[in-house]
């Protein structure tokens, strides 16, 4: 858990992103990191019950019903740690290789749980952060053009 070469290799190599807890909301943490992930090449597939579509994607009830056919390399989480144990379960089952739990989402069962099935795992860790901070290049599939997103920090942009 949060092995720094690890969260590199998974955010160079990652293509799809599946945003859980994705918000429609400007001024919230989920929607600007969601944002800055395209800024930076990833396609986002926002998870969020009550949204058809968010920031241009289509949104899906759960991890398990994004279509088999639709890759997801990361799960990033913005939902309570209550919620995080059932996330794990569909993570696991559907074979995603690394999650993110953001900042503040702590739930050392379900990291457990993700480590013994072989998934990676930053917990606590913000994705946005992670990857300025690493200095991961925008992948060239579709950054350009992209509005640019401020930094976040805990209490949101800055």
């Amino acid at each position: 858990m949060n092995e720094p070469d690890r969260i590199r290799r998974a955010l160079e190599e990652a293509e799809t992103v599946a945003v859980v807890g994705c918000s429609p909301d400007s001024s919230r943490a989920s929607h600007a990191i969601t944002r800055y992930l395209q800024s930076q090449g990833y396609r986002v597939v926002p998870v969020n019950p009550h949204h058809g579509e968010i920031l241009g994607e289509r949104c899906y009830a759960s991890v398990s019903e994004i279509p088999a056919g639709v890759r997801v390399d990361i799960v990033d989480v913005f939902r309570r740690p209550e919620h995080v144990a059932a996330i794990a379960e569909e993570v696991i089952a559907r074979g995603v290789p690394f999650v993110f739990l953001q900042l503040g989402v702590v739930d050392p069962a379900s990291a457990r749980r993700l480590e013994q099935n072989g998934i990676g795992l930053a917990m606590d860790r913000c994705i946005l952060v992670e990857h300025e901070r690493m200095g991961i290049p925008p992948k060239s599939r579709n950054a350009a053009g992209k509005d640019p997103v401020p930094s976040m920090s805990r209490q949101g942009t800055s």
